[in-house]
């Protein structure tokens, strides 16, 4: 049994797998080759394998972790983690606007979790449940499925028993279409389907960050393979320029402030009274008020194509209205041009509309999404209750 406990401790240390030889004289470079899971074993160890040990250290805690986005047509940011021992890995989204993380089970038979990567549990050897069902319903899609506890990581730092949601099904279109496997929420714990600890209370729990903060870059300019970062425990200053701008969250649910007003061209049009924002990288678009949209896309230009999709004409998008949101009394403008999308030779609006009330019921709900975020860093500061915009670089 000796080799075995060897094995088991050094299996996580790219560094030292090659030294352990197995029953039979298989060393675990051969085992991982022979299951196929050497590629990615490789690719997740590239990083300091000491990170692991940090939380033993918190006086060394100095540096944030960074993980950097893939984007897909401007829609959607997604990055890197992995589950379980030895690791599996996924594309998951990085969503400030919901709190459980979660991805496709083995079990699930869905057409859209059988065209992506799937957890099994089977293949953990640090793998436990407690048999909890959990249902999930976004704006553009749902799931059902149960909870399970594993090891995860996320930007290089390693998370001990973190609770994660298999999926057993994923109905309709929207999920099977992603380029992400599934979704880490980034919002507070009250928001969180079956009371799992989100990742990121987990990270703070075992002072796995050196702050209680984290903070997201979205480019302008994406590229597949270059579409911003997330930064765990800090802020990269080489993303942002100028002062930041802190604003207080409202309610510790949701990533939610208070707008004074928004202009249109540098004049008074919308959130007249006041009104409220939420910052959420998981929607593409500008939400806007349905009681403001009229108004707005009058003001644009907007008309709809043979497909109903809300376009303008290309030739205009240099005249466009910049739109400018007063938070804390400084203002923040993006122009006109960050709202549009060139696909195809046409120019669709990233605007959409809401019905929804605020969750404290005072004014109306704009929704921040990453039309705005790519134009302004954010930093979610839990440790204050507070968020931060400060220019993107």
């Amino acid at each position: 049994m000796k080799w075995l406990i060897i094995a088991l401790a050094c299996i996580q240390l790219s560094e030292c797998f090659h030294k352990v030889i197995l029953h039979h004289g298989k060393s675990v470079r051969q085992i991982l080759r022979e299951r196929g899971e050497l590629k990615e074993f490789l690719k997740t160890h590239q990083r300091d394998p000491a990170l692991k040990y940090r939380h033993l250290f918190p006086e060394y805690q100095s540096e944030a972790a960074s993980e950097p986005l893939q984007s897909y047509i401007d829609n959607f940011y997604y990055g890197s983690m992995t589950i379980g021992t030895p690791p599996q890995s996924f594309e998951v989204l990085f969503d400030t606007g919901s709190s459980n993380l979660w991805v496709p089970s083995n079990k699930c038979e869905s057409p859209a979790c059988t065209n992506h990567a799937r957890f099994n549990p089977s293949r953990s050897s640090t793998y436990s449940t407690k048999n909890q069902y959990f249902s999930i319903a976004y704006g553009s899609g749902s799931l059902t499925g149960f909870f399970g506890y594993d090891t995860a990581n996320v930007a290089g730092i390693n998370i001990q028993n973190q609770e994660f949601g298999l999926s057993e099904n994923e109905p309709g279109t929207f999920f099977y279409d992603a380029k992400f496997d599934g979704i880490l929420g980034l919002a507070y714990p009250a928001l969180s389907s079956g009371y799992a600890t989100p990742v990121f209370d987990n990270m703070m729990r075992d002072n796995l960050v050196s702050s209680p903060l984290f903070s997201i870059y979205l480019s302008r300019e994406p590229t597949s393979q270059n579409g911003g970062e997330v930064t765990f425990g800090g802020v990269d200053n080489r993303l942002y320029t100028g002062e930041i701008t802190w604003a207080p969250v409202l309610q510790e649910w949701w990533w939610l402030i208070a707008m004074e007003g928004v202009l249109l061209n540098d004049q008074p049009a919308f959130c007249i009274r006041g009104c409220q924002a939420m910052i959420d990288t998981g929607t593409s678009f500008l939400t806007v008020p349905s009681q403001e949209m009229g108004q707005l896309f009058k003001s644009i230009g907007v008309y709809q194509n043979e497909n109903g999709d809300n376009v303008v004409n290309c030739d205009t998008v240099g005249n466009l209205p910049s739109l400018t949101f007063i938070i804390e009394e400084v203002y923040l403008t993006i122009p006109g041009s960050a709202y549009i999308q060139r696909v195809s030779g046409e120019c669709f609006v990233a605007i959409s509309s809401t019905y929804v009330r605020p969750p404290t019921r005072d004014g109306l709900l704009w929704i921040l999404g990453d039309v705005f975020l790519r134009e302004f860093y954010s930093i979610y500061d839990r440790g204050n209750n507070r968020m931060g915009f400060a220019r993107a670089a």
